[in-house]
């Protein structure tokens, strides 16, 4: 089975038809139905480790500011309490709760699969990102993660290579700074070739600007650590940038995707109402 990471950017993503969504659309279009699919989001940052645990996850709108169709969108898909089992047993020694009512399906994670499995018909199981926890043990976790692959679950990861939202430029909704370029450049050279590297980005010049705070940045390790035990290299699916501090560069794993990303705009725009350090993005 397949496995990706999606940057996500803005919410309005969800609403939008643009070169990044259809990205997402041919990725899903692409893939054989998943059991499940696995997702871990960078909105869902938390001290422990755990996994929904419900048979019916509600759609959270973890943001504020944007307009009302973006409240108004729902992603029904049922859960899977019984992956929870089979994590759990592969992420020993480390412990995993499972999260029966306290979380759902947050926009991290929505946002993206209204594109790429629209129906949301696929049970939706998400991990949290223990953010106790150091590059390289994200990475180890998501190569242990490797054996549900191949029990049809689809690992998807959802975030931003580069995530500043404090240094975004309203005037270049589709440019990026030098230091976004190279850093996001670097990290896609370091898929293609090393995923197992892909934490020594943490001593590139550029990472304290491009990942400010590693909760957008983690998710990429998942897919790393799945192609580092695959022993091949990740993909991208389509790269772009947006408001100078954002990157929209996605990366897929054994995914063979329709040149779908080469159609339409760039990323969906931000709500300018509300000041970068704000924005939930």
């Amino acid at each position: 089975m397949p496995a990706a990471f999606l940057g996500h950017g803005s919410p309005m993503n969800a609403l939008e038809r643009n070169r990044y969504t259809a990205a997402w659309r041919a990725f899903g279009a692409s893939v054989a139905r998943p059991r499940v699919i696995l997702a871990v989001s960078a909105h869902w940052y938390v001290n422990a480790l755990a996994v929904t645990a419900m048979p019916s996850p509600r759609t959270i709108h973890d943001f504020y500011g944007f307009p009302q169709a973006l409240f108004d969108v729902q992603y029904p898909a049922p859960g899977l309490p019984d992956l929870v089992g089979e994590i759990a047993e592969l992420v020993k020694p480390d412990r995993v709760g499972a999260d029966i009512d306290g979380w759902g399906i947050d926009h991290g994670t929505w946002s993206v699969l209204v594109h790429a499995f629209p129906e949301a018909d696929v049970p939706v199981v998400q991990l949290s990102i223990d953010a106790r926890k150091p590059l390289e043990w994200h990475l180890a976790l998501g190569a242990r993660l490797a054996a549900l692959r191949e029990r049809g679950v689809l690992v998807l990861g959802s975030g931003n290579v580069v995530h500043n939202l404090r240094a975004i430029d309203w005037t270049q909704p589709d440019g990026a700074f030098d230091w976004s370029r190279r850093f996001d450049e670097r990290a896609r050279e370091l898929m293609r070739e090393r995923p197992h590297d892909v934490p020594s980005l943490a001593s590139h010049p550029d990472y304290r600007l491009a990942v400010p705070t590693a909760d957008h940045f983690l998710p990429l390790l998942y897919l790393a650590g799945l192609a580092a035990a695959a022993q091949r290299p990740a993909q991208t699916l389509v790269d772009g940038y947006a408001y100078g501090s954002l990157s929209m560069t996605a990366f897929t794993l054994d995914a063979q995707c329709p040149d779908a990303a080469s159609q339409g705009a760039g990323a969906a725009p931000i709500d300018t109402r509300l000041p970068p350090e704000d924005a939930n993005v």
